[in-house]
Protein backbone atom coordinates (compact mmCIF):
# COMPACT_ATOMS: atom_id res chain seq x y z
CA UNK A 1 0.00 0.00 0.00
CA UNK A 2 1.26 3.45 -0.87
CA UNK A 3 2.67 5.72 1.84
CA UNK A 4 -0.07 8.35 1.60
CA UNK A 5 -2.70 5.67 2.21
CA UNK A 6 -0.94 4.26 5.29
CA UNK A 7 0.22 7.39 7.15
CA UNK A 8 -0.90 10.96 7.38
CA UNK A 9 1.40 13.87 6.53
CA UNK A 10 1.73 14.79 10.24
CA UNK A 11 2.84 11.25 11.12
CA UNK A 12 5.53 11.28 8.43
CA UNK A 13 6.72 14.73 9.56
CA UNK A 14 7.00 13.47 13.17
CA UNK A 15 9.06 10.39 12.21
CA UNK A 16 11.43 12.49 10.11
CA UNK A 17 11.77 14.97 13.03
CA UNK A 18 12.72 12.15 15.43
CA UNK A 19 15.36 11.02 12.90
CA UNK A 20 16.83 14.53 12.66
CA UNK A 21 16.93 14.78 16.46
CA UNK A 22 18.88 11.51 16.65
CA UNK A 23 16.08 9.67 18.45
CA UNK A 24 16.07 6.83 15.89
CA UNK A 25 18.38 5.38 13.26
CA UNK A 26 17.86 5.38 9.52
CA UNK A 27 16.77 1.75 9.60
CA UNK A 28 14.24 2.40 12.35
CA UNK A 29 12.81 5.45 10.54
CA UNK A 30 12.52 3.55 7.22
CA UNK A 31 10.82 0.66 9.02
CA UNK A 32 8.27 3.03 10.60
CA UNK A 33 7.59 4.67 7.21
CA UNK A 34 7.70 1.40 5.25
CA UNK A 35 9.78 2.90 2.42
CA UNK A 36 13.06 2.09 0.74
CA UNK A 37 16.30 4.02 1.27
CA UNK A 38 15.96 6.20 -1.84
CA UNK A 39 12.38 7.19 -1.05
CA UNK A 40 13.35 7.97 2.58
CA UNK A 41 16.02 10.49 1.65
CA UNK A 42 13.72 12.10 -0.97
CA UNK A 43 11.18 12.71 1.80
CA UNK A 44 13.90 13.97 4.15
CA UNK A 45 15.22 16.46 1.59
CA UNK A 46 11.71 17.72 0.86
CA UNK A 47 11.16 18.32 4.61
CA UNK A 48 14.44 20.21 5.02
CA UNK A 49 13.59 22.37 1.95
CA UNK A 50 10.12 23.05 3.34
CA UNK A 51 8.42 21.41 0.35
CA UNK A 52 6.92 18.33 2.01
CA UNK A 53 3.29 19.42 1.67
CA UNK A 54 1.70 16.26 0.28
CA UNK A 55 2.38 12.52 0.17
CA UNK A 56 0.20 11.73 -2.85
CA UNK A 57 2.12 11.08 -6.11
CA UNK A 58 2.24 14.08 -8.43
CA UNK A 59 1.38 13.80 -12.13
CA UNK A 60 4.38 14.57 -14.30
CA UNK A 61 2.28 14.92 -17.46
CA UNK A 62 -0.61 17.27 -18.13
CA UNK A 63 -4.09 15.86 -18.59
CA UNK A 64 -4.79 15.52 -22.32
CA UNK A 65 -8.31 16.75 -22.65
CA UNK A 66 -10.03 16.08 -25.97
CA UNK A 67 -10.76 19.35 -27.81
CA UNK A 68 -14.38 20.33 -28.28
CA UNK A 69 -13.98 20.10 -32.08
CA UNK A 70 -13.12 16.38 -31.85
CA UNK A 71 -16.01 15.76 -29.46
CA UNK A 72 -18.33 17.33 -32.04
CA UNK A 73 -17.04 14.88 -34.67
CA UNK A 74 -17.62 11.97 -32.27
CA UNK A 75 -21.17 13.14 -31.58
CA UNK A 76 -21.88 13.55 -35.31
CA UNK A 77 -20.67 10.00 -36.03
CA UNK A 78 -22.72 8.61 -33.14
CA UNK A 79 -25.79 10.44 -34.44
CA UNK A 80 -25.27 8.91 -37.89
CA UNK A 81 -25.00 5.47 -36.32
CA UNK A 82 -28.23 6.09 -34.42
CA UNK A 83 -30.10 6.86 -37.64
CA UNK A 84 -28.84 3.60 -39.15
CA UNK A 85 -29.84 1.60 -36.06
CA UNK A 86 -33.33 3.15 -36.08
CA UNK A 87 -33.83 2.08 -39.74
CA UNK A 88 -35.41 -1.41 -39.55
CA UNK A 89 -34.46 -2.39 -43.12
CA UNK A 90 -30.71 -2.14 -42.44
CA UNK A 91 -28.61 -4.92 -40.84
CA UNK A 92 -27.25 -2.58 -38.14
CA UNK A 93 -28.44 -3.06 -34.57
CA UNK A 94 -25.59 -1.74 -32.39
CA UNK A 95 -23.04 1.06 -32.34
CA UNK A 96 -19.62 0.26 -33.76
CA UNK A 97 -17.24 2.29 -31.59
CA UNK A 98 -14.11 1.04 -33.36
CA UNK A 99 -15.47 2.11 -36.74
CA UNK A 100 -16.38 5.51 -35.28
CA UNK A 101 -12.87 5.79 -33.80
CA UNK A 102 -11.33 5.05 -37.21
CA UNK A 103 -13.54 7.69 -38.87
CA UNK A 104 -12.68 10.31 -36.25
CA UNK A 105 -8.96 9.62 -36.70
CA UNK A 106 -9.36 9.93 -40.48
CA UNK A 107 -11.21 13.24 -40.25
CA UNK A 108 -9.18 14.93 -37.51
CA UNK A 109 -5.77 13.26 -37.64
CA UNK A 110 -5.93 13.00 -33.84
CA UNK A 111 -5.53 9.53 -32.34
CA UNK A 112 -8.17 8.48 -29.80
CA UNK A 113 -9.13 5.09 -28.38
CA UNK A 114 -12.34 3.16 -28.96
CA UNK A 115 -12.88 3.27 -25.18
CA UNK A 116 -12.94 7.07 -25.32
CA UNK A 117 -15.71 6.90 -27.93
CA UNK A 118 -17.54 4.33 -25.81
CA UNK A 119 -17.31 6.54 -22.72
CA UNK A 120 -18.70 9.53 -24.61
CA UNK A 121 -21.49 7.38 -26.10
CA UNK A 122 -22.60 6.18 -22.67
CA UNK A 123 -22.50 9.70 -21.26
CA UNK A 124 -24.53 11.13 -24.17
CA UNK A 125 -27.06 8.29 -24.39
CA UNK A 126 -25.76 6.63 -27.57
CA UNK A 127 -25.62 3.15 -26.17
CA UNK A 128 -27.40 -0.16 -26.89
CA UNK A 129 -26.92 -2.86 -24.24
CA UNK A 130 -25.66 -6.20 -25.47
CA UNK A 131 -28.28 -8.97 -25.72
CA UNK A 132 -28.13 -11.90 -23.36
CA UNK A 133 -25.43 -14.34 -24.51
CA UNK A 134 -26.64 -17.45 -26.27
CA UNK A 135 -25.43 -20.93 -25.51
CA UNK A 136 -21.89 -21.29 -26.80
CA UNK A 137 -21.03 -23.75 -29.53
CA UNK A 138 -18.56 -25.95 -27.67
CA UNK A 139 -17.32 -28.03 -30.57
CA UNK A 140 -14.49 -26.15 -32.29
CA UNK A 141 -12.67 -27.46 -35.37
CA UNK A 142 -9.08 -26.22 -35.68
CA UNK A 143 -7.47 -26.82 -39.05
CA UNK A 144 -3.72 -27.17 -39.42
CA UNK A 145 -3.12 -25.99 -43.00
CA UNK A 146 -4.50 -23.56 -45.54
CA UNK A 147 -7.04 -25.03 -47.94
CA UNK A 148 -8.20 -27.81 -45.62
CA UNK A 149 -11.51 -26.10 -44.97
CA UNK A 150 -12.97 -23.26 -47.02
CA UNK A 151 -16.01 -21.72 -45.33
CA UNK A 152 -18.51 -20.33 -47.82
CA UNK A 153 -21.70 -18.39 -47.17
CA UNK A 154 -24.01 -15.63 -48.39
CA UNK A 155 -25.72 -12.70 -46.65
CA UNK A 156 -28.78 -11.01 -48.15
CA UNK A 157 -29.34 -7.50 -46.77
CA UNK A 158 -29.94 -3.90 -47.70
CA UNK A 159 -26.32 -2.77 -47.68
CA UNK A 160 -27.03 0.91 -48.27
CA UNK A 161 -29.94 3.05 -47.00
CA UNK A 162 -29.87 4.88 -50.35
CA UNK A 163 -30.30 1.69 -52.42
CA UNK A 164 -33.75 0.69 -53.64
CA UNK A 165 -33.21 -3.05 -53.13
CA UNK A 166 -31.26 -5.65 -51.20
CA UNK A 167 -28.02 -7.20 -52.46
CA UNK A 168 -26.39 -10.53 -51.71
CA UNK A 169 -22.85 -10.67 -50.33
CA UNK A 170 -21.06 -13.96 -51.09
CA UNK A 171 -17.80 -14.69 -49.28
CA UNK A 172 -15.29 -17.52 -48.92
CA UNK A 173 -12.81 -17.59 -46.03
CA UNK A 174 -9.86 -19.91 -45.41
CA UNK A 175 -10.36 -21.53 -42.02
CA UNK A 176 -6.68 -21.73 -41.05
CA UNK A 177 -5.46 -18.24 -41.97
CA UNK A 178 -8.87 -16.46 -41.80
CA UNK A 179 -8.02 -14.88 -45.16
CA UNK A 180 -11.03 -13.70 -47.15
CA UNK A 181 -10.46 -15.47 -50.47
CA UNK A 182 -13.58 -14.06 -52.11
CA UNK A 183 -16.06 -11.30 -51.32
CA UNK A 184 -18.43 -9.78 -53.85
CA UNK A 185 -21.91 -8.29 -54.00
CA UNK A 186 -24.50 -9.74 -56.38
CA UNK A 187 -27.91 -8.45 -57.38
CA UNK A 188 -29.42 -11.72 -56.18
CA UNK A 189 -28.33 -15.10 -54.89
CA UNK A 190 -28.25 -17.94 -57.43
CA UNK A 191 -26.35 -21.11 -58.16
CA UNK A 192 -24.44 -19.30 -60.92
CA UNK A 193 -23.33 -16.57 -58.52
CA UNK A 194 -21.91 -19.16 -56.12
CA UNK A 195 -20.20 -21.02 -58.97
CA UNK A 196 -18.56 -17.75 -60.04
CA UNK A 197 -17.21 -17.41 -56.49
CA UNK A 198 -15.92 -21.00 -56.63
CA UNK A 199 -14.21 -20.31 -59.97
CA UNK A 200 -12.48 -17.19 -58.64
CA UNK A 201 -11.11 -19.04 -55.60
CA UNK A 202 -9.95 -22.11 -57.54
CA UNK A 203 -8.27 -20.22 -60.37
CA UNK A 204 -6.61 -17.72 -57.98
CA UNK A 205 -5.50 -19.89 -55.05
CA UNK A 206 -5.88 -23.46 -56.30
CA UNK A 207 -7.93 -26.50 -55.35
CA UNK A 208 -8.44 -27.07 -51.64
CA UNK A 209 -9.85 -30.00 -49.71
CA UNK A 210 -13.36 -29.25 -48.45
CA UNK A 211 -16.00 -26.56 -48.90
CA UNK A 212 -18.05 -25.87 -45.78
CA UNK A 213 -21.56 -24.48 -46.32
CA UNK A 214 -24.99 -24.45 -44.73
CA UNK A 215 -28.00 -26.49 -45.89
CA UNK A 216 -29.32 -23.95 -48.39
CA UNK A 217 -31.01 -25.61 -51.37
CA UNK A 218 -28.29 -24.21 -53.65
CA UNK A 219 -25.67 -26.25 -51.79
CA UNK A 220 -27.61 -29.38 -50.88
CA UNK A 221 -30.74 -31.19 -51.96
CA UNK A 222 -32.86 -32.08 -48.92
CA UNK A 223 -35.93 -34.27 -49.22
CA UNK A 224 -38.66 -33.71 -46.68
CA UNK A 225 -38.66 -36.13 -43.80
CA UNK A 226 -40.61 -39.35 -43.74
CA UNK A 227 -44.18 -38.95 -42.54
CA UNK A 228 -47.14 -41.20 -41.76
CA UNK A 229 -48.58 -40.64 -45.23
CA UNK A 230 -45.47 -40.52 -47.39
CA UNK A 231 -42.04 -42.11 -47.45
CA UNK A 232 -39.29 -40.28 -49.44
CA UNK A 233 -38.22 -42.23 -52.50
CA UNK A 234 -35.14 -40.11 -53.26
CA UNK A 235 -32.22 -39.84 -50.90
CA UNK A 236 -30.24 -36.64 -50.40
CA UNK A 237 -27.17 -38.48 -51.68
CA UNK A 238 -28.90 -39.37 -54.96
CA UNK A 239 -29.32 -35.75 -56.10
CA UNK A 240 -26.41 -33.40 -56.59
CA UNK A 241 -26.98 -29.68 -56.91
CA UNK A 242 -25.20 -27.56 -59.50
CA UNK A 243 -22.90 -26.27 -56.76
CA UNK A 244 -22.06 -29.71 -55.35
CA UNK A 245 -21.37 -31.04 -58.83
CA UNK A 246 -18.98 -28.16 -59.64
CA UNK A 247 -17.12 -28.57 -56.33
CA UNK A 248 -16.75 -32.30 -56.99
CA UNK A 249 -15.44 -31.76 -60.52
CA UNK A 250 -12.81 -29.38 -59.15
CA UNK A 251 -11.53 -32.20 -56.94
CA UNK A 252 -13.01 -31.12 -53.59
CA UNK A 253 -15.72 -32.38 -51.25
CA UNK A 254 -18.67 -30.61 -49.65
CA UNK A 255 -19.42 -30.49 -45.93
CA UNK A 256 -22.69 -29.07 -44.58
CA UNK A 257 -23.05 -27.37 -41.21
CA UNK A 258 -25.89 -28.62 -39.03
CA UNK A 259 -26.45 -25.31 -37.22
CA UNK A 260 -25.68 -21.59 -37.64
CA UNK A 261 -23.39 -21.74 -34.60
CA UNK A 262 -21.21 -24.28 -36.40
CA UNK A 263 -20.40 -21.64 -39.04
CA UNK A 264 -19.25 -18.94 -36.63
CA UNK A 265 -15.90 -18.41 -38.36
CA UNK A 266 -17.61 -17.13 -41.49
CA UNK A 267 -20.57 -15.54 -39.69
CA UNK A 268 -18.36 -13.26 -37.58
CA UNK A 269 -16.79 -11.50 -40.60
CA UNK A 270 -20.32 -10.75 -41.81
CA UNK A 271 -20.99 -8.81 -38.62
CA UNK A 272 -18.11 -6.37 -39.03
CA UNK A 273 -18.65 -6.20 -42.80
CA UNK A 274 -22.27 -5.24 -42.17
CA UNK A 275 -21.24 -2.72 -39.53
CA UNK A 276 -18.61 -0.99 -41.62
CA UNK A 277 -19.95 -1.28 -45.17
CA UNK A 278 -23.45 -0.05 -44.32
CA UNK A 279 -22.00 2.94 -42.45
CA UNK A 280 -19.63 3.86 -45.27
CA UNK A 281 -22.34 3.43 -47.91
CA UNK A 282 -24.63 5.69 -45.89
CA UNK A 283 -21.94 8.34 -45.51
CA UNK A 284 -21.08 8.23 -49.24
CA UNK A 285 -24.79 8.08 -50.22
CA UNK A 286 -24.17 4.98 -52.30
CA UNK A 287 -27.11 3.86 -54.43
CA UNK A 288 -25.48 1.47 -56.94
CA UNK A 289 -23.99 -1.97 -56.44
CA UNK A 290 -20.81 -0.92 -58.27
CA UNK A 291 -20.10 1.86 -55.75
CA UNK A 292 -20.86 -0.47 -52.85
CA UNK A 293 -18.54 -3.07 -54.35
CA UNK A 294 -15.65 -0.57 -54.32
CA UNK A 295 -16.25 0.09 -50.61
CA UNK A 296 -16.43 -3.65 -49.95
CA UNK A 297 -13.12 -4.34 -51.70
CA UNK A 298 -11.37 -1.57 -49.76
CA UNK A 299 -12.64 -3.02 -46.48
CA UNK A 300 -11.63 -6.57 -47.45
CA UNK A 301 -8.16 -5.29 -48.38
CA UNK A 302 -7.86 -3.61 -44.98
CA UNK A 303 -8.97 -6.77 -43.18
CA UNK A 304 -6.68 -9.11 -45.13
CA UNK A 305 -3.54 -6.96 -44.98
CA UNK A 306 -3.75 -4.83 -41.81
CA UNK A 307 -6.12 -6.23 -39.20
CA UNK A 308 -4.74 -8.62 -36.59
CA UNK A 309 -7.20 -11.47 -36.13
CA UNK A 310 -8.40 -11.86 -32.55
CA UNK A 311 -8.14 -15.68 -32.61
CA UNK A 312 -4.96 -16.35 -34.59
CA UNK A 313 -3.13 -13.23 -33.37
CA UNK A 314 -1.80 -12.66 -36.90
CA UNK A 315 -2.71 -10.65 -39.98
CA UNK A 316 -4.60 -13.07 -42.29
CA UNK A 317 -2.43 -12.46 -45.38
CA UNK A 318 0.79 -12.78 -43.36
CA UNK A 319 -0.41 -16.06 -41.84
CA UNK A 320 -1.51 -17.34 -45.28
CA UNK A 321 1.81 -16.52 -46.95
CA UNK A 322 3.83 -17.99 -44.09
CA UNK A 323 1.89 -21.26 -44.33
CA UNK A 324 2.53 -21.39 -48.07
CA UNK A 325 6.23 -20.62 -47.59
CA UNK A 326 6.59 -23.38 -45.00
CA UNK A 327 4.67 -25.90 -47.11
CA UNK A 328 1.78 -25.94 -44.65
CA UNK A 329 -0.92 -25.92 -47.32
CA UNK A 330 -3.07 -28.37 -49.25
CA UNK A 331 -3.84 -25.99 -52.10
CA UNK A 332 -2.83 -27.51 -55.44
CA UNK A 333 -3.04 -26.19 -59.00
CA UNK A 334 -6.35 -26.66 -60.77
CA UNK A 335 -6.20 -29.46 -63.35
CA UNK A 336 -8.96 -29.68 -65.95
CA UNK A 337 -10.72 -33.05 -65.49
CA UNK A 338 -11.10 -35.28 -68.53
CA UNK A 339 -12.75 -35.18 -71.02
CA UNK A 340 -13.43 -31.44 -70.63
CA UNK A 341 -11.65 -29.02 -72.93
CA UNK A 342 -12.20 -25.76 -71.06
CA UNK A 343 -12.74 -24.46 -67.54
CA UNK A 344 -16.16 -23.40 -68.80
CA UNK A 345 -17.18 -27.07 -68.73
CA UNK A 346 -16.61 -27.17 -64.96
CA UNK A 347 -17.77 -23.71 -63.89
CA UNK A 348 -21.17 -23.79 -65.54
CA UNK A 349 -24.74 -24.99 -65.12
CA UNK A 350 -25.58 -28.40 -66.52
CA UNK A 351 -28.86 -29.79 -67.78
CA UNK A 352 -29.80 -32.87 -69.79
CA UNK A 353 -31.93 -32.75 -72.93
CA UNK A 354 -33.15 -35.21 -75.55
CA UNK A 355 -32.50 -34.57 -79.26
CA UNK A 356 -35.80 -34.34 -81.20
CA UNK A 357 -36.53 -35.34 -84.76
CA UNK A 358 -35.34 -32.00 -86.09
CA UNK A 359 -31.83 -32.43 -84.65
CA UNK A 360 -32.55 -29.79 -82.02
CA UNK A 361 -32.78 -29.51 -78.26
CA UNK A 362 -35.14 -27.25 -76.36
CA UNK A 363 -33.80 -24.83 -73.76
CA UNK A 364 -35.46 -21.70 -72.36
CA UNK A 365 -38.23 -21.57 -74.98
CA UNK A 366 -35.79 -21.88 -77.88
CA UNK A 367 -34.61 -24.75 -80.07
CA UNK A 368 -30.88 -25.12 -80.61
CA UNK A 369 -29.42 -27.11 -83.46
CA UNK A 370 -27.05 -30.01 -82.86
CA UNK A 371 -24.97 -31.84 -85.49
CA UNK A 372 -26.85 -34.56 -87.39
CA UNK A 373 -24.23 -37.03 -86.21
CA UNK A 374 -26.07 -37.05 -82.88
CA UNK A 375 -29.00 -39.52 -83.31
CA UNK A 376 -32.61 -38.64 -82.55
CA UNK A 377 -33.69 -39.54 -79.03
CA UNK A 378 -30.14 -39.32 -77.67
CA UNK A 379 -29.50 -37.61 -74.36
CA UNK A 380 -27.07 -34.70 -74.49
CA UNK A 381 -25.71 -32.50 -71.70
CA UNK A 382 -25.96 -28.73 -71.92
CA UNK A 383 -23.07 -26.81 -70.35
CA UNK A 384 -24.62 -23.38 -69.78
CA UNK A 385 -22.37 -20.38 -69.14
CA UNK A 386 -24.80 -17.50 -68.35
CA UNK A 387 -22.11 -14.84 -68.31
CA UNK A 388 -23.35 -11.29 -68.89
CA UNK A 389 -20.74 -10.45 -71.52
CA UNK A 390 -19.89 -13.84 -73.08
CA UNK A 391 -22.81 -16.24 -72.56
CA UNK A 392 -22.33 -19.62 -74.16
CA UNK A 393 -24.18 -22.90 -74.64
CA UNK A 394 -21.90 -25.92 -74.98
CA UNK A 395 -23.54 -29.23 -75.99
CA UNK A 396 -21.80 -32.49 -75.03
CA UNK A 397 -22.52 -36.02 -76.21
CA UNK A 398 -20.64 -39.15 -75.11
CA UNK A 399 -17.81 -37.19 -73.50
CA UNK A 400 -17.32 -35.07 -76.60
CA UNK A 401 -18.10 -31.43 -77.31
CA UNK A 402 -20.36 -31.51 -80.38
CA UNK A 403 -21.12 -27.79 -80.67
CA UNK A 404 -20.62 -24.48 -78.86
CA UNK A 405 -23.18 -21.72 -79.37
CA UNK A 406 -22.37 -18.12 -78.45
CA UNK A 407 -25.45 -16.41 -77.06
CA UNK A 408 -26.41 -12.76 -77.15
CA UNK A 409 -24.82 -10.74 -74.31
CA UNK A 410 -27.15 -9.18 -71.80
CA UNK A 411 -26.71 -6.62 -69.05
CA UNK A 412 -29.40 -8.27 -66.99
CA UNK A 413 -28.27 -10.58 -64.21
CA UNK A 414 -29.20 -14.19 -65.04
CA UNK A 415 -32.12 -15.71 -63.15
CA UNK A 416 -30.80 -19.28 -63.35
CA UNK A 417 -30.77 -21.60 -60.34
Amino acid sequence: MQLHKRLTLDQVQLILAWYEQGLMTTTEARTRLGVKRRRFFVLLKARRDGQLNSLAPQRTNKHRKIPASIERVIRDELEQDKRLIDEPSLPVTTYNYRAIRDEVVTQTGRHISAQTVRNRAKAWGYYVPKPAPKAKHTRVVLTTATGLLLQHDASHHKWSPHADRKWCLITTIDDYSRLLLFAELFEEESAWAHIQALKQVVLTYGVGCNYYTDNHSIFRYIERMESYWQTPKISTKDIKTQWERAVKECGMDSIWALSPEAKGKVERPYRWLQDRIVRQCAKAQVSTIEAAQAILQAEVERYNTKQVHSTTGEIPLVRFKRAKREGNTVFRPFALPKPFTSAKDVFCLKEERVVNGYSSVAWRNHYWKVPRSVPEGTKVTLHIVPDNTHPELRIWHKDELVTAIMLEPTNRKPQLN
